[in-house]
């Protein structure tokens, strides 16, 4: 037949991602506690995005071609 298709599971982490980058943007105009907690943020989401895309490799079947 035909491949199988993969899709990613569902994330909030892009919607996190934003939140944090909207966060550290305001906090630069506003204070720098707000710029480093979502400068920490957005580090920790991209920590766990990247783990996330490495199981979801992970789970693929190996080609056997």
């Amino acid at each position: 037949m035909g491949e199988e298709i993969h899709l990613p599971r569902p994330s909030l982490i892009p919607v996190g991602m934003a939140a944090a980058i909207t966060v550290a943007l305001v906090g630069l105009t506003l204070s720098l506690i707000l710029t480093a907690a979502g400068g920490v943020v957005m580090v920790v989401l991209i920590w766990r995005w990247i783990r996330d895309t490495r199981q979801d490799i992970d789970e693929l079947p190996l080609d056997e071609h």
